[in-house]
Order: C-alpha cells, then structure tokens, then sequence
C-alpha cells in the first residue's frame, strides 16, 4: 500500500511539474503474488491489476473477481492462441495482441462469450528477435484487419523498449503512431522507466516490482 502511494504521488509530481494533461493508469503487476498480498490494495481501492500467464490469472482471480465490481485484470504477457478463450473470458484488456491468428481467435471467442475485450497491438519497436510484437511496418494493415475485418476493439498501442536503452526515443515513437491512428492509449512504462514514460503521455503503467516487492521465482 505504501509503495503503491510513494508511486502515485511521484507520478502527480511529475504531472503538476511539467503541467501534462494525461494522469496515467497503474497497472499493478501481480504474476507469481498470492492473492493475500493482493487483497490489501484491493481495499484500499486499486483496480488495475495485470497477470503474465493465463492459467496462474485463472486459479488466482476467477473466484475473488465477483467480490470487487470494478476491477480490471489486465493480460500483459505473451499470449498462446490455445489459451485465448480462458484470457477472452477473465481479462478485461489484453495487451499483447501481435498477430492475425491471435486476432482472429480473439474475435471467435467474444461472439462466443458475448464479451468484448479492450485490446492493445503490442508493437516491436527495435525489432528484437527475442521479443513478441509486431513490427512497426505492419501496423497499418494488421490494424485495418482487426477494426475493419474483424471489429476488434483496439484502444492503443503497447510496447517494451530495449532494455538499458534511451526508453523516452521508443516511447516517443509509440506516441507518435498513437496519434497516426487516432488510438487514446498508451501502454507503456514499467517499474525502471515509468517517469519517462509519464511525461511521454503513457496511460496505463505496468509496475510490479517498485510495488509489489521482489518476485517469488520459486
């Protein structure tokens, strides 16, 4: 709890400092938590959690879900086509959306389950071979497929710059093609880089570790 108020009030520092007009979202990013630490920030009122994998978001949210009204669980890590309809069913955004296959499947599963998902194409800005996203050069027709073909509800875009690089460049970059496709979202920002990616206009901010603690790898 304490750390989760040290971050919101950098973060309207940051805001009233620089005079910016977007007031980011906090993702708290709870993979490997049980959900007794979690509990707290639940009463306390936060509402944005995010989960890396399917199955652990499902044993670990699906029966407290009912019990807070306004949550939001957010899917932030890879996710597996074979796995969609659980995250379809429990997520409330995904932000890992890369491919048509995923997109297709996504769109087959909320006909399905009557349930529409917020979506974010998660974009691989420096085209790391290790890292999912799609290329930046695909942006336009993967995302004229998915609003126009499919009907998918694409709120912004996400991405996770290189690590120990110049974050504030990609994160400029990610604004830039934001503002190209009139998309109000932006997905960026984690526990070492969340500052530059306030005044870079991020709307939803994936912190973990500088809330959370250190991660149970066990």
């Amino acid at each position: 709890m304490k750390q989760l108020e040290l971050v919101q009030t950098k973060i309207n520092e940051i805001i009233n400092r620089k005079q910016l007009k977007t007031k980011p979202n906090i993702i708290v990013v709870t993979k490997t938590f049980d959900i007794k630490n979690i509990i707290p920030l639940l009463d306390y009122g936060h509402i944005h959690f995010g989960e890396n994998k399917v199955q652990e978001a499902e044993d670990k949210w699906s029966k407290i879900k009912n019990n807070y009204k306004n949550l939001q669980l957010h899917m932030i890590g890879k996710l597996q086509t074979n796995k969609t309809k659980k995250a379809v069913k429990l997520f409330d955004y995904i932000h890992s959306l890369d491919n048509e296959r995923l997109a297709i499947k996504i769109s087959q599963f909320e006909k399905e389950l009557d349930k529409k998902v917020k979506l974010f194409i998660q974009i691989n800005l420096a085209n790391e071979q290790q890292k999912s996203g799609l290329p930046l050069s695909n942006l336009n027709d993967f995302y004229n497929y998915c609003v126009k073909d499919l009907s998918l509800d694409v709120v912004g875009l996400m991405s996770i710059p290189p690590a120990d690089s110049n974050s504030e460049k990609y994160f400029q970059l990610l604004k830039k093609n934001s503002e190209i496709f009139n998309l109000k979202q932006l997905s960026m920002g984690m526990s070492s880089d969340y500052e530059t990616a306030v005044v870079n206009s991020s709307t939803f901010l994936r912190i973990g570790t500088l809330i959370m603690g250190k991660r149970n790898t066990t």
